[in-house]
């Protein structure tokens, strides 16, 4: 389970990673498909810096890196990486006339995946209700349950990023 700030890894068949209640924040998911080693992060911002103690994994800037490392640890590389994004909803339009956290989110992970040339394979992001993501780390399968809705597969079969 990654919470808020949070990110975990597997290599482990039969592993599900997941994050609920994914609003403005975004769901990453990394997959090494020849190492078999998945990651999962739940960022929250798209930038900041981590204070003494604090995880890594709350902001874009240092999550993308930190899980990235926490997968090369578990034997993954990065060149053979691919994400796939959940979450970035427009969850208070009404309130803010401001561009929106859930696409400064979506965009700053994009700009650390493309810093890093990790392909962006899938996404559901966007929209103005909460989702929640699995990554099954047995094949790298990633579904997606949108708030009220029944889980669907993102990927393999889900739609160009």
């Amino acid at each position: 389970m990654a919470r808020m700030g949070e990110y975990v890894a597997s290599a482990t068949a039969g592993d599900v990673l997941v994050s609920l209640g994914l609003g403005s924040c975004i769901g990453l998911a990394l997959i090494d498909r020849r190492s078999g080693v998945c990651g999962l992060a739940h960022v929250v911002l798209p930038s900041g810096t981590p204070r003494p103690g604090e995880s890594p994994g709350k902001w874009a800037n240092t999550a993308v890196p930190a899980l990235l490392e926490e997968m090369a640890a578990l034997g993954a590389r990065s060149p053979r990486m691919e994400a796939l994004l959940v979450g970035g909803a427009s969850m208070f339009a009404a309130v803010s006339g401001a561009l929106e956290v859930g696409s400064r989110n979506e965009a700053a992970v994009r700009d650390e995946l493309r810093r890093r040339r990790i392909p962006v394979l899938s996404a559901a992001t966007g929209g103005s209700r909460g989702r929640t993501i699995k990554v099954y780390v047995d094949g790298g399968r990633v579904a997606v349950r949108e708030a009220g809705a029944t889980e669907t597969t993102l990927w393999p079969q889900g739609r160009a990023a």
